[in-house]
């Protein structure tokens, strides 16, 4: 079973490098200027792979839920 590169990979060649360019806010603020209510509250492990990490919250995910809140997308990551 493939888990994918894990957060901290995906966060330092993904989020980091298009939230600079966006101007340094958080992935979420970049997606959802406006912000959104949280449903869900997710915790992670930086060296969890996050195709794992994506299949078991959607495998665990409430019914009416719509919007997740997780620290590396919801916290700014440019340091």
């Amino acid at each position: 079973k493939d888990v994918g590169p894990t957060v901290y990979q995906v966060n330092k060649h993904y989020i980091q490098p298009r939230t600079m360019a966006a101007g340094g806010m958080s992935w979420a603020l970049m997606m959802n200027p406006k912000g959104l209510k949280c449903d869900v509250f997710v915790s992670h492990c930086w060296a969890e792979g996050v195709f794992e990490f994506c299949s078991k919250v959607l495998a665990m995910w409430p019914r009416d839920a719509k919007h997740l809140w997780c620290c590396f997308l919801a916290n700014p990551q440019n340091g």
